[in-house]
């Protein structure tokens, strides 16, 4: 039961958890492990066929997305937390590591999200005059560049060049700049913050359906991707935390925070060149 998820916070009402990337939020065919809510029923010992209350996903991540997660215990719960959140008195807060050196400190990214028509991707986005307002707000953490993981020196571009420093030159490897960003959205759209991200020239690293080449996704989706294709998404889920939750309940401030996966947090530490 311990290897279910992380416990954030528990009480009589409420659970708190650290979902793990690539963990699905809602039911699946193939067994409670294979999804959080499926999981938390394991946890309370829920059973359809008693009396025992049936636990509620507050709110909800992606897939690929870890992080904080409100499950209520019982509808009145589930009925009071839903109130608070419409309400929009919930501030989130998000970390992602993204491609390229954010050139702004801090920026607000006001731009309306709908459907994306010219997509075969039924579940695509993007940002169209005509859509929702969304507007999402980002800090600068750390700009730093390393090479990804498991790449290797280039070999010289001559013989002659080989000859004098002996075959491949470590110091030839190739070092991308990435960003670490603290996000708070303040709207709730649909795949809001990775299509803002990638709108203003910065995606997420691992999104395979807003970092600029949508086949990444289809490829997931019909299992086909590449080790090549693997290399350049660099992770196997994309970079984005949910890091924490502040809101008032029931006459109290409260926050629940947790930090990302080691993958992820090694990669902005381990062999690093910061800026």
């Amino acid at each position: 039961m311990d290897k279910l998820f992380e416990i954030i916070f528990e009480d009589d009402d409420l659970l708190v958890i650290n979902k793990p990337a690539g963990l699905v939020c809602h039911p699946t065919k193939n067994g409670e492990m294979s999804s959080l809510i499926g999981r938390a029923r394991l946890h309370l010992n829920f059973q359809p066929s008693t009396l025992n209350p049936q636990p509620h996903l507050v709110n909800r991540l992606d897939r690929e997305t870890s992080g904080v997660i409100l499950i209520a215990k019982n509808s009145e719960t589930a009925g009071e937390l839903g109130k608070i959140l419409e309400s929009r008195a919930i501030q989130k807060e998000y970390l992602a590591i993204v491609h390229g050196h954010a050139a702004a400190e801090q920026g607000i990214i006001d731009a309306p999200l709908g459907r994306d028509v010219g997509s075969i991707v039924a579940v695509k986005d993007c940002v169209r005059p005509d859509g929702a307002s969304s507007r999402t707000e980002f800090w600068v953490e750390r700009r730093f560049n390393r090479p990804p993981p498991h790449s290797r020196p280039r070999f010289p571009d001559s013989e002659d060049e080989g000859r004098e420093r002996g075959g491949a030159d470590p110091s030839l490897i190739l070092n991308l700049p990435f960003s670490l960003l603290r996000i708070v959205p303040h709207t709730g759209r649909k795949h809001q913050i990775r299509i803002h991200l990638a709108h203003i020239g910065h995606p997420i690293v691992g999104d395979k359906l807003y970092g600029g080449n949508e086949d990444m996704y289809l490829a997931l989706v019909q299992n086909r991707l590449t080790p090549e294709q693997r290399a350049v998404l660099i992770f196997e889920n994309q970079a984005l935390h949910a890091r924490s939750v502040k809101f008032h309940w029931r006459g109290q401030p409260v926050e629940f925070s947790c930090d990302p996966e080691p993958w992820f947090t090694e990669f902005f530490n381990a062999k690093a060149q910061s800026f």
